[in-house]
This record gives C-alpha cells, structure tokens and sequence, in this order.
C-alpha cells in the first residue's frame, strides 16, 4: 500500500528533533488523526507520539515511523505534513495534495 501521508523533510527533521529532547519511548510513533469535521471549522488534524493499537494502519515514511487509525484513513489520504517557521509562529502545517 502506498503511503497515504507525506511528511516533507524539514517536518521530518522537526519530528525527529522532538522525539530525542522530549525522550519518546523507544516503540512509540507518530499518531496522525483527525478530530471535528462536523461544522464549518472542519477538521482538525492531529499528531501526537504513541505505541500500536488495534485497528491501527502503521507505515514508514522519510524515516518515521507512523500510525492512522483504519477509521480515520479516508479523512487522511493524501495528506502532506510540513514544517514552517515565520518570524511570528512556528508549526506544522497540514496541505491537502488531492484538493478534498
């Protein structure tokens, strides 16, 4: 199966940074999810760090591993994750690439 998210490389490069100065359990990997969609905010994508759980869809990509859960996988097809810094604010940034 082929990926169902991307993760850029500068997103990746933040990913892996945060799991060594926050000292992320060795097995743990990166949840993707989504939360709301039901009003006019839409959704909300999710990330966090967590081990496998049944249901869960787990894959690798640039080096991370990550985890979906099956339910929420057509909400998260093609999904891509970067990394932006402003002057202002700093974060991760969600683009969907299919144009949904």
């Amino acid at each position: 199966m082929e990926n169902p998210i991307s993760i850029t490389k500068r997103a990746a490069k933040e990913i892996q940074e945060i799991l060594t100065q926050k000292k992320v359990p060795e097995g743990y990997s990166l949840r993707v999810g989504v939360k709301g969609g039901g009003g006019c905010g839409g959704a909300q994508f999710t990330l966090g760090f967590d081990q496998t759980k049944e249901g869960d869809v787990e894959y690798t990509t640039n080096n991370i591993p990550v985890l979906i859960e099956k339910k929420q996988m057509l909400f998260l097809i093609d999904l891509e994750i970067d990394f932006e810094e402003r002057r202002e604010e700093r974060g991760f940034v969600f683009n969907k690439l299919s144009g949904q």
